[in-house]
């Protein structure tokens, strides 16, 4: 089994709560993380129709199985059982003794804020980040091969083809998720707007053309996206908020989690079509922007990323409090580092002036150094700083 960072914050939040969950997409490994952070508790998954028969007709009947805790797997699936939950916690208090995983965050968000509030640690766990890699893939597959094969866990411990497990893997998503929480009547619509998403990687998000392309209104593409969203298949990456005296750009960038996913959506199956296509530069972004998110989840904390561009032409990819600083960072997914890269590292932090940290410059090369006042990184070592950084935000432990 490939270990998870998840699997710390999941022990930590069981010392407290007596209710944890674990959200993220499909396939992620929230299912195979769960059984075996808390093998000793009885697994039920919700998707089983018999099991959400009997918990639909005797729901007392159903959970007097699970008096000392258990898993509850798609917990969304029979949302009762919230409220259930509710009471039995309360009753008694045990620390760690449910855990509830889904792969809508909606659905269970809906849930926990209704009857579970303040009895449960809430988790995300995404695809595999570069330091949970296996060993092989860490080692040998090139930045274009890893980033067309993806992140998800499968994919990199069977042999299966990238295409053929992403195409089964939109359709699972559609049939599953799409038809239980959306109404849509030609799910060949839907699955256009995907890929149009697909192609504005990396983007200011523009709804209006999303949908006018799409065919669909405004509203419905609105909806459509937050479902994306909520599902863990895209990202929409704010913009920083505070006014440094400059008139700033408000609206969001849209980011796929998975960039092999992207890909296949784009079309994109061979390393080496990867190299020529236009869309590179954003590919690899969204690959650096989701490294970063994934450390934060994995250590139980917010994202709080966040991008700069205002009208004067000041731009930083990733700009993220520390302390009381700002941390501003460059993305360039080429392999060499240029003048030009130094240029761009160091107006990135220019927009915040004496607030800025020493700007980072992560890049598509091997090499990590400093360099005229930039921090040039590697794409390999992003994972680790970026867990490094996380860190400093962790709960420290009294006592």
């Amino acid at each position: 089994m490939i270990y998870r960072k998840l699997t710390a914050t999941l022990q930590r939040l069981a010392k407290t709560f007596p209710v944890i969950a674990i959200t993220g997409p499909r396939q992620s490994g929230k299912t195979t993380l769960a059984k075996a952070v808390f093998a000793d508790k009885p697994y039920i998954t919700l998707e089983d129709p018999a099991e959400r028969a009997f918990a639909l007709e005797d729901a007392k009947g159903f959970l007097h199985r699970f008096r000392d805790g258990a898993i509850f797997d798609e917990a969304q699936r029979w949302p009762d059982l919230f409220s259930y939950l509710q009471g039995m916690v309360d009753e008694e208090p045990i620390p760690g003794k449910f855990i509830l995983t889904g792969s809508q965050q909606f659905g269970l968000l809906a849930g926990v804020s209704q009857s579970l509030a303040g009895r449960v640690g809430m988790t995300a766990l995404l695809p595999l980040s570069l330091s949970e890699l296996p060993t092989a893939s860490q080692s040998s597959l090139s930045l274009d091969t890893l980033i067309i094969k993806g992140f998800y866990p499968a994919l990199h411990v069977r042999d299966i083809s990238p295409a053929d497990w992403f195409a089964s893997y939109i359709a699972t998503y559609i049939e599953r998720d799409i038809r239980q929480v959306l109404r849509v009547q030609d799910l060949s619509v839907f699955q256009r707007f995907v890929r149009l998403c697909a192609g504005r990687n990396g983007q200011l998000l523009n709804l209006n053309a999303l949908a006018g392309e799409t065919g669909i209104s405004h509203k419905t593409a609105q909806s459509w996206l937050s479902v994306l969203e909520s599902s863990y298949i895209v990202h929409l990456l704010p913009p920083y908020y505070r006014n440094f005296g400059k008139r700033l750009i408000k609206t969001p960038k849209l980011y796929f989690l998975d960039q092999g996913l992207a890909c296949w959506l784009l079309g994109i199956r061979s390393p080496e079509l990867l190299a020529l296509h236009p869309m590179r530069g954003a590919i690899f972004e969204s690959f650096i922007i989701t490294e970063f998110l994934k450390s934060r989840y994995n250590q139980g904390l917010p994202p709080d990323l966040y991008f700069w561009r205002d009208n004067n032409g000041l731009e930083a990819d990733i700009v993220f409090e520390s302390g009381t600083k700002l941390q501003p960072v460059e993305i360039k997914s080429g392999r060499t580092i240029t003048g030009d890269s130094i240029r761009a590292g160091l107006k990135a932090a220019r927009f915040a002036g004496e607030e800025a940290l020493q700007p980072w410059l992560i890049y598509g090369g091997d090499d990590s150094y400093e360099r005229n006042g930039v921090t040039i990184m590697s794409w390999r070592d992003c994972a680790k700083w970026a867990e490094l950084n996380a860190e400093q935000f962790q709960p420290k432990t009294i006592g």
